[in-house]
Order: C-alpha cells, then structure tokens, then sequence
C-alpha cells in the first residue's frame, strides 16, 4: 500500500525523506502539489493538520474549458479579459488568477485562508503566456493587433471566446496572408534561389497582414535582390524608400537598375529636393543615406511611402539617436528592416527596430525591460525567453548559409596568437597598471565610458604601441605577423581583405605596403560614394593583392569576392560585426575555400575579447536560433578584463 502511496505522490520524491515514511517538503508549491495528488486518491487515504494552519484545495484543476474570454477594441489596442466559474458562488476574474499566480505558489491561485486554487500546468502556461503578449492594466489585459494571430493560438481550448467583429477580421487577415502565394515579378532579372522566393513570398504575406517584417538572413545570401523583388511587385502601390548606410547606397542604386529595371532609381541631389519629393509616382524608388534621412526628416516624414525599406537597420539600434528619431516619423505602409545582426549587443536594439517596424508591438521601452530584458539579460529567464522568441518570430526571417547554401565553399577560421617584444610588453604593461591605479577604488555608476576608453587604449596599444601614444617607435609584433602572412597569401597566388578598426592602424600598414611597393586598394569612412564604387570594382577586376578597409566603413554592403583571404588585425567587441565584414568574401559568387585570421596579442586584453564572442553570441542566439543566454557587461566588469593578464 505504501509503494502504491508513493507512485500516486510523484511530490514526495523532490522532499526530503528525513526518516523511513518521513518527508519534509519545505517548498510551498511542492506542498499543494502533493496535496493536489493526495486528492486524486479519494477516500483510499485520509489527512490530518495535527500542527498548524492547514492547506486546502478548492475544487479539482481548472482546465481551459473552464475559461471565457472577452475580447474588445479600445483605442489602438484589444483588451482581453476572462474569468473562471470555480463553483455556483465563486467567480474569479483574469486580473485575480494573474495576481494569485505571481504569489509563488506554482500553478495554485492563493484563496486566502488557506485555501487554494489548482489550475492545471496547460491552463497557467497558456494565461502567462496571453500576459506577456500586452499589459496587464487591472482586470484586462491590452494586446496589441498584431498579436492577434498568437493570442488566437492560446485561447485555443478556452469554453468562450467572445469578440468583436474588428477582432475577427484581424484573425483572418492572418489566416490569409499564411495561405497567400504571391508570384515574383516577371520584369525582375535574375533567378531567384528557392529560399529566395520564400523570402519574397514572406515579405509579401507580412505586406498584406499590414505588419513590419526583419529579413535577418546571414550576410551574403541576397536580401537586397529578395528586397527588391518585392518592391517591383509592390512598386504601382505607390513610390517606395530605402535608408542605407552611406558606403551602400551606390550598390542598391547598381543592383536596382541590374535586377528590377522597371524600378525608377531617385536620388536626392543638393539642389531640387523639394521637386524631388513632389514628383514622386509609383515605380519610383528613393535610395538615400542614414545621414539625408537625419537632415531631410521633415521633408521625408511628409510623403506618404508606399515601402519605408531600412538596411542595415542595426543603424538605429540606439533609441535616442538622431537617425532613430528621424526613422520613426517616417509614413510607410510596409516597413522593411534588412540586417545580418538584429541583435549586437542587448535586446533594447531588437526593441528599437521593433518599434520601427511594429509600433508598439512589444509594448513601451519599460515595459519591454521589465517583462523581457532585465529578466533574459540579468537572469537568464528561458521563459521568458521562449516567449518573446514566439512573439518576434512571425516577424523576422533569418536563414543562415548553412542551411540554405550547400554549394558555398568551405570558411575556416584561424586565430593567429603573436607575442609581443619585449618593449612593447612593457610599454602594454605599465599602461595597464596604470589603468587600474586611475580605478582603484572601483568605477562609479557614471564611470563606464571613461573604463571603455581606457580599454581602447589598451586595444591599441595591442595593435602599435605608437597608436597608444608612445613617444619612440619600436618594432610591432603584429606588423611582422601581418606580414608573414600576406607573404603566404601572395606566394599562394591569393588576395585578402585586411580589416582593423583603427584607421590610424590602417595607415600604417598603407606606409608599409607602399614602401615596398605591393598593389592595394584602401576604403575608410572618409572615402566618397563614387571612389569607393571605383576601387571595389578594380580590386574585383585584379587591381591590388589586398583590400585595407575599415571595419564599420566597409564590413557591410560590399561584394569582393576576388579575395579568399580575410585578415582581422585586432578584434572587435562584437563577434557579428567581425563575421559580417568576413561575408565580404563568403557570399554568394565566391568560388573558392576562404579562410580568416585573427591576429590577437597573447596576455592582453585581446585574448579576453576573443572568449567573451562566446558570450556576444548568445545574445543573438538565445532568440533568433533559442539557445543560450544574453550577457550585458557592466563598468565592473569591464575593468575585469584587465585587472590579471589573460
């Protein structure tokens, strides 16, 4: 009888056994679990409370069935409310079974008195989950529209649903943009790869939901070509934008006139821009940079855009910057953001492509820290986790090469790890000592910025002591790794991308490769539209046995695959930004095996940057592919990564 006790009271088990037939359970919730299983049993047992306040159930689990919703328009939000007849004098409203589950006692609502209400695991998950759809505002809950398709999948199984008529005609919206299969354009030259079609297919079920969509797919698989594609087929709904990054403008411009010819490819000129903008008709595409968006925002928030297309939209993942501001005033009917790295660096940059996309979607920035960011940022919370992934997901489109380019030729990543002189160790060293003698007493709460730009010091002293501001030069360590390397490269028959985000870094390496006379070509943020245009065309076309480029100037928008060969001289912070320039060469149209290098300085704080990409990448990783955890760094331990040597 007692072995038939314990396989019906599963509970016991997570207790402690303190003796033979003995169990403490310390656990609240683990205590009305067993209670729960205790009164599936029946009359086979009885309980007695010969200490203390005892624990009641009230009624068996509540399952879904038991529950009617109510779902009504209010202003630019729904508001869902329900309620449970637990028996004939007992009516729990929504706002009540929430409050009850955030006590702490598992799937049981807190009666009072000791007096508990079980609901059953499916039916607490599913109300949880409508929760953090919206805001909670007492006794409803405020969903957003678009949310309408997910909040239909959790009140599956509900007793009652009722809900208006605008409610109705959201869901089936959704139902047939899923069912829609738009055809790509006949005029758009060039065959679309089958994941691009779906591409095309999706961006164009989202422009009939009336919803934003994120193309995230790896760099080098063509967004720009998918993009396109849906604006020929959108194109006699009115003139559309796209926002680029200054170094990529040019290339939607050339791909534009290349695949979609009926497109009519503007730019805004210094002289005429009023007339510009007036003359605007469908079929018109408007190609300008991050920079005219933030001069000409009043002038572009006035036209009524068919297509609003952000590329590299990571442009405006600071909320309060200029360009971000100027983003959100635009009027679109179908807003487009196009990114390889969605998320670099923390989910308040998912948020604010989201906000462009999807007003309000993911509700206000607070709302958004306390329901998701804090806890997936400071405690790892999978819940919660999983559940902003399942809200994003209808939303963002993200394929990597792997999954979709069998033919892409192999990439193998190296880490080249060099010494450091004797010199320049001790010049490294002394900086770094006297960094942490600047921080003794620890970084105040205003302190981060000074803490990171003494680890940019530090970063550069890595690359050329000179850079660091050392008054004598001395032989670099590095430079030497650079160039046994590009002497392999040559020797080989191959050309390289060689990255750094220092230009001063860069110039040195010009000086060096023109002393002795090696063909390159060079690309930094200063280098204008059309020269840039020019020497990416000769490097394609053979001019130059190296490409220097800076890393934010030229790691997007740019097609060389005439390299095979990708040096990073210095590491960045975030590993995305690195692999977005390396896609420079391993995109579609590279023939040939490419291989990476990273030259990292050994003991410094180049090494520690290398370990904490594992950490970066879990950031994206946790909700675009749902594994991982997202880390965000704080001064303290900022100032960490150079307190010991790596």
């Amino acid at each position: 009888a007692l072995a038939a006790f314990l396989r019906a009271c599963p509970a016991l088990s997570q207790g402690e056994e303190t003796r033979e037939a003995h169990w403490l359970l310390m656990d609240p919730a683990l205590a009305l679990e067993f209670l729960s299983q205790v009164d599936e049993l029946g009359d086979a047992v009885t309980t007695e409370w010969p200490h203390g306040q005892s624990m009641k159930l009230v009624g068996r689990s509540v399952e879904g069935g038991s529950f009617k919703a109510s779902l009504r328009r209010s202003q630019d939000w729904f508001a869902l409310s329900g309620e449970v007849q637990v028996d004939e004098g007992m009516v729990l409203k929504m706002g009540r079974l929430i409050e009850g589950l955030q006590e702490g006692y598992g799937r049981f609502v807190n009666l009072g008195n000791g007096e508990f209400l079980p609901l059953a695991e499916d039916f607490k998950r599913r109300l949880e989950a409508l929760v953090k759809l919206g805001d909670m505002r007492g006794e409803e809950v405020r969903l957003p529209p678009l949310a309408a398709g997910l909040a239909e999948e959790l009140l599956d199984g509900a007793g009652q649903v009722d809900a208006d008529p605008e409610w109705r005609a959201d869901c089936r919206r959704v139902e047939e943009a899923q069912k829609l299969v738009p055809k790509v354009p006949a005029t758009l030259r060039g065959e679309l790869r089958d994941y691009q079609q779906e591409g095309f297919r999706w961006l164009m079920r989202l422009a009939h939901w009336g919803a934003g969509a994120c193309l995230a797919d790896d760099m080098g698989l063509g967004k720009t070509i998918q993009t396109l594609a849906m604006l020929v087929a959108r194109g006699p709904e009115g003139p559309s934008l796209v926002v680029a990054p200054t170094s990529v403008c040019p290339n939607w411009a050339d791909e534009a006139r290349r695949f979609a010819p009926t497109l009519n490819v503007k730019e805004l000129k210094q002289a005429g821009r009023d007339e510009v903008l007036a003359g605007l008709v469908p079929m018109d595409l408007l190609v300008l940079s991050y920079g005219l968006l933030q001069s000409e925002r009043a002038r572009l928030s006035k036209v009524p855009w068919n297509v609003v297309v952000l590329d590299e939209a990571q442009a405006i993942k600071n909320t309060g910057a200029k360009r971000s501001l100027a983003a959100m005033k635009l009027n679109g009917r179908f807003r487009v953001a196009t990114t390889g790295t969605p998320i670099e660096n923390q989910l308040s940059e998912l948020w604010n492509i989201f906000r462009f996309l999807n007003p309000g979607y993911l509700g206000s920035a607070e709302s958004f820290s306390r329901r998701f960011a804090v806890p997936i940022e400071r405690d790892g919370d999978r819940v919660a986790r999983q559940q902003l992934r399942r809200m994003i997901r209808p939303f963002i489109l993200r394929r990597t090469k792997d999954e979709v380019l069998s033919e892409l030729p192999e990439k193998t990543e190296i880490t080249l790890t060099v010494d450091l002189n004797e010199k320049e160790w001790s010049f490294y060293e002394a900086l770094r000592r006297k960094t942490l003698e600047d921080f003794a007493a620890g970084p105040g709460p205003a302190e981060k910025i000074h803490v990171f730009a003494a680890l940019m010091k530090l970063r550069r002293a890595c690359c050329n002591v000179v850079l660091a501001g050392s008054p004598a030069e001395m032989p670099s360590a590095k430079l030497e790794a650079f160039a046994d390397l590009l002497g392999e490269v040559r020797g080989g028959g191959h050309k390289a991308l060689v990255f750094s985000q220092f230009v001063d870094h860069l110039a040195i390496l010009k000086d060096w490769l023109t002393e002795r006379g090696i063909p390159f070509q060079y690309l930094d943020g200063s280098t204008p539209p059309e020269e840039r245009r020019r020497r990416v065309a000769a490097f394609q076309a053979g001019e130059g046995d190296c490409f220097l480029i800076s890393l934010r100037a030229g790691g997007t928008g740019l097609n060389l695959t005439a390299a095979d060969c990708v040096i990073h001289m210095d590491p960045w912070w975030n590993p995305a930004v690195e692999e977005q320039a390396s896609d420079r060469a391993h995109r579609i149209g590279q023939t040939r095996p490419v291989t990476v290098y990273r030259i990292v300085a050994r003991g410094t704080i180049e090494e520690k940057i290398v370990a904490l990409h594992a950490w970066k990448r879990d950031l994206a990783d946790g909700l675009l592919e749902d594994s991982g955890r997202a880390v965000k760094l704080s001064a303290e331990e900022l100032l960490n990564l150079i307190r010991d040597p790596a």
